[in-house]
């Protein structure tokens, strides 16, 4: 499905948005649109890959909040293949990857992520071109088209 740059159908997103992976038990997580990223990449760690019904699958944790290690996520999914990929710094390594739903503007639909350690990155997750082909505009000066998750407020101590 081609679609035209100027097309009217496509709706618009910002370079960042808040995203679900309803898979991996993700409810949000702050993404970066980077269309200058072909794959999505996921911040994983403790990866591990096990055999389940014939298949090998990954087992990894994350941390969907950025610059927070209070909430873990444990999640398993089947892994589709090891890529080798490269960095925005030239630095090419061999990542896992697996196939998962994302969820994004009402929409649903089944995206490739590789799973490395982006703990040097500002964001725990990017969504590459691919997953963002056909289906979005992405606004390189707006955010959160999709909104914003209410903040928790903090509990003022009494004295």
């Amino acid at each position: 499905m081609a679609a035209h740059l100027d097309s009217p159908d496509l709706p618009l997103i910002g370079w960042r948005e808040w995203i679900a992976l309803p898979e991996l038990g993700v409810p949000r997580i702050k993404a970066k649109a980077d269309t200058g990223a072909r794959s999505s990449s996921l911040h994983a760690w403790d990866i591990e890959e096990f055999q389940h019904g014939g298949e090998t699958w990954v087992r990894f944790v994350l941390h969907p909040l950025q610059r927070s290690t209070k909430e873990s996520i444990r999640a398993e999914a089947k892994l589709l293949e090891r890529r080798p990929v490269r960095s925005s710094t030239g630095h090419q390594s061999l990542r896992p990857v697996i196939v998962t739903q994302v969820a994004l503007l009402g929409q649903i639909w089944p995206i490739e992520l590789t799973l490395a350690g982006r703990d040097e990155m500002g964001f725990r997750m990017l969504l590459g071109r691919e997953a963002l082909r056909g289906r979005f505009l992405v606004h390189p000066g707006a955010s959160y088209f999709g909104g914003k998750p209410a903040r928790r407020r903090k509990k003022r101590r009494r004295r």
